[in-house]
């Protein structure tokens, strides 16, 4: 990516779509866990996990946008909110994030951009990396549907493609289910 070339999707969220009340009860953030938000773009659903998890827990966004993390940044602050953190990195190379450190993953729209010219595993390697053992992986994407905002339905993933995708890394299915009219959310454990 070029310097100040913005990435493939970014500045885009599915935040807005979703049921954010559903979205919580199903991902149901603990007092002082570990939340990162892979991808994180603006922060939307990093800030909401801030409150979440509280002062004694700890929120990663990371992503290779610098303009949204920096909004990021401002809103945290403007919100007085001192557990997030932002890290600008490639997520298709390395999660800068020490190992056994997260209780919960997010990736929000996000999986469907890291596999256009990748398949992903390094990335995957990586969440399973930075993960405690008891760790859940999170994936909000597009329902596979010719309606709505989002890629072109080539692109999109339906449940099952991410399925088989995550399950070689030892995820296994928590929670299917719709948080929305074009959004689905899969909530996993190893």
């Amino acid at each position: 990516m070029a310097q100040g070339e913005k990435p493939h999707g970014a500045g885009r969220s599915s935040y807005g779509f979703i049921d954010l009340e559903r979205f919580f009860e199903v991902l149901t953030l603990k007092p002082s866990a570990v939340f990162l938000d892979l991808g994180c773009g603006r922060g939307d659903y990093a800030l909401e996990a801030a409150r979440a998890v509280g002062p004694e827990g700890r929120v990663y966004g990371i992503d290779a946008w610098p303009e949204g993390l920096e909004e990021l940044r401002n809103r945290a602050a403007a919100n007085g909110m001192d557990n997030i953190e932002t890290i600008r990195a490639d997520l298709l190379k390395e999660i800068p994030l020490p190992d056994n450190l997260v209780d919960v993953c997010l990736l929000a729209t996000v999986l469907h951009d890291l596999l256009r010219g990748d398949t992903g595993e390094a990335t995957l390697r990586e969440i399973v990396r930075v993960l405690k053992p008891e760790g859940k992986l999170a994936v909000v994407e597009f329902k596979k549907i010719d309606d709505g905002p989002g890629p072109p339905i080539a692109v999109r993933l339906s449940a099952d493609e991410v399925e088989r995708l995550i399950k070689p890394f030892g995820f296994h299915m928590d929670f299917v289910g719709d948080v929305g009219k074009f959004h689905y959310l899969i909530v996993t454990s190893r």
